[in-house]
């Protein structure tokens, strides 16, 4: 049940991100994104895997963590479930595909950035060994309010 994603998972990807976008403070970014970028995001060559069940259900994905020479073995991480699936242990199963991909390509830790307010979020990660390492206070802005962003990270 666990692919990598493809351009053509493009539209399906799009109602579980533009979903959060519109709908939560998970993702501070009110823009939503266009089937075109995602099918882009897809062949960036960063690790990108979905969970197929009957069609794009969630997905996970690292990239690089501020993306200079110096974080090289640091990653940072996306995961997206639709609502129904969480709870099941598919992000979990996500998240160690990403672990697995990521020690693979020799990184040695990997990043969560949580809205502070999703204690779902980051009770998530803390199972999963990630330590909450610090917040930054109102660093976002979304549906007029000022949010904070809990950072928490995990070594490989």
């Amino acid at each position: 049940m666990i692919r990598p994603a493809t351009p053509e998972d493009a539209p399906a990807l799009g109602a579980i991100w533009n979903r959060v976008i519109r709908e939560t403070t998970s993702i501070f970014n009110a823009t939503e994104r266009s089937d075109a970028e995602i099918a882009e995001i897809t062949c960036s060559g960063d690790p990108f895997f979905v969970w197929d069940e009957g069609g794009v259900r969630g997905f996970a994905r690292w990239f690089p963590f501020r993306g200079t020479d110096g974080y090289r073995h640091t990653v940072e991480h996306t995961i997206l479930l639709a609502p129904d699936l969480q709870g099941r242990g598919v992000g979990r199963m996500l998240m160690e595909r990403l672990f697995d991909t990521a020690r693979a390509a020799d990184k040695h830790v990997m990043v969560a950035c949580v809205t502070a307010e999703n204690t779902a979020g980051i009770a998530f990660h803390e199972r999963l060994g990630f330590v909450r390492t610090g917040t930054m206070p109102e660093v976002g802005r979304k549906f007029g309010r000022w949010l904070d962003l809990a950072i928490l990270q995990k070594p490989l």
